[in-house]
């Protein structure tokens, strides 16, 4: 919620308006909730933080995408191809991506695990022969043995495609989709390396995608099989802010972030506790792009390319899993339970992807380098480099939250703990209206401190359960928040 406007509505009791659509409501409410909690608004900026989104660099993007480029072609399929000229190919790529990752680890001492995740995919639709494909990632690990077990994750697919998704060898750019993905995470890995945060940040470049998720799929399951505890993944695809001469509608200032309702890892009686409560919108990866919203209030105003030409640029809620008839690799992740979001620029232009380079009746096609727009990948470098850094300077989420539900009252008792709270946390209660999409309100006062953290925390509010959602979010002693997690009942 835009915080000017929250500041009016303390002023004038009369209508607070969220950042993502207006909703109006009484005088009498609006009061009421205004002495119960105070507004949200923007968390301050982290120095540090700040400091590396000043470092990231349009210039060195455009390096990136342009080197992506001129591998030729990046189908996946092509990994399995000998005839390929020297230099071309998806092997070529993920070399030079490797080599990009080790790179950023020597000049910062070595602080990057560079690794390949290379498997062998079984025949399938768009897999006609057992093909080999490789994910490249670099780990930043936590610099506190305690919270360097929190993961957050965020990933591009450097593979590409044209028409013919079996084409090994046909000219297949992928500009926009997606090297401009790729170029975020290695930007954020070129600049949050130089931070020691205390949770783990993970950047990754997967392939397989336009055969059909294969990379992330395998990554995922990797994930889940060796207990990664990862809460949270930015999927960048298709972020290249498309530029077509004459499109009047695309809009630069803006990012859609899908993300999933009911979790694709929810059970069947689990849906249907989420639906009878009415938390469509509060799963995890919900949460999470709710999180990315609030970092962007924050830091919208920093770093050398925060501004667009249009004005500030921001990411918008998309309340779906992702676009009609598409996917992308946040999905893979999903699917293992782990909370994931997707990127995706406000308009896409479809003659720019999967197409074959060519011109007909004097309309361009192909994912060509001309229709990209480097500041606008690197808006999108700056929102993800903060929203990782912010969720690996924050304290864990409260653990085991819950809302009384024994009478039928105007209360709100709500519960959770903290074990495993680094020293100095605290918590916040957030809230909003059954039909508002983003937090409106907040209070960290009438909290019951346990003696041990682990004994539990509880606070009892005068407001209805059943008009609001609540939330609880820990909060360190530098103001980094973490997601909020909503409340089970309990009786």
């Amino acid at each position: 919620m835009n915080a000017r406007l929250k500041q009016l509505a303390i002023a004038v009791m009369t209508t607070v308006v969220s950042l993502h659509g207006a909703h109006a409501f009484s005088d009498d409410t609006t009061r009421d909730l205004v002495a119960i909690g105070s507004p949200i608004r923007p968390t301050p900026a982290d120095p540090a933080i700040a400091h590396a989104l000043q470092q990231i660099s349009p210039q060195q993007i455009q390096h990136t995408v342009e080197t992506l480029v001129g591998f030729h072609t990046r189908n996946t399929l092509s990994s399995m191809t000998k005839d390929l000229p020297a230099g071309q190919g998806i092997n070529a790529a993920a070399d030079w991506i490797e080599s990009e990752f080790k790179r950023y680890s020597d000049a910062c001492g070595g602080c990057l695990e560079v690794r390949r995740d290379t498997f062998t995919e079984s025949p399938q639709s768009r897999i006609p022969q057992p093909t080999t494909i490789t994910n490249v990632y670099a780990i930043l690990r936590g610099s506190d043995p305690v919270q360097a077990k929190r993961m957050y994750l965020v990933t591009g697919h450097y593979d590409s495609r044209n028409t013919d998704v079996l084409d090994t060898h046909g000219f297949a750019p992928g500009a926009n989709d997606d090297a401009s993905g790729v170029a975020v995470s290695l930007e954020c890995a070129r600049v949050l390396s130089k931070l020691k945060p205390p949770a783990t940040i993970i950047f990754v470049a997967v392939a397989g995608e336009e055969q059909g998720l294969n990379g992330s799929r395998h990554l995922a399951k990797l994930a889940k099989s060796e207990g990664w505890q990862l809460e949270g993944v930015l999927n960048n695809d298709i972020v290249g802010g498309n530029t077509t001469p004459g499109d009047a509608l695309q809009n630069k200032s803006l990012v859609r972030v899908f993300s999933e309702g009911i979790p694709a890892s929810a059970t069947p009686e689990q849906a249907r506790l989420i639906q009878a409560l009415g938390y469509e919108s509060d799963s995890p990866s919900r949460e999470l792009a709710r999180f990315v919203v609030s970092v962007g209030e924050t830091y919208h105003g920093l770093g050398n390319v925060s501004k667009s030409s249009s004005g500030y640029f921001h990411p918008v809620l998309e309340f779906r899993r992702d676009r009609f008839l598409r996917g992308g690799d946040h999905t893979s992740f999903n699917q293992e339970g782990f909370p994931a979001v997707r990127f995706t620029e406000w308009r896409e232009d479809f003659n720019h992807q999967h197409q074959n380079v060519r011109t007909e009746n004097g309309v361009e096609y192909g994912d060509l380098l001309k229709f990209v727009d480097f500041r606008y990948i690197a808006h999108l470098a700056a929102l993800n480099a903060a929203t990782l850094a912010t969720l690996a300077y924050a304290p864990p989420t409260p653990e085991n939250v819950r809302i009384v539900t024994k009478n039928l009252d105007n209360n709100s008792t709500l519960e959770w703990t903290g074990a495993g709270a680094p020293a100095g946390t605290k918590y916040e209660i957030v809230w909003r209206e059954l039909a508002v999409p983003d937090w409106q309100f907040s209070t960290n006062k009438g909290i019951s401190a346990p003696a041990t953290p682990n004994t539990g925390y509880s606070i009892t509010l005068p407001v209805s359960k059943d008009n609001v959602i609540f939330g609880v979010r820990a909060v360190d002693a530098q103001g980094h928040r973490s997601p909020a997690v909503a409340p089970m009942p309990e009786r």
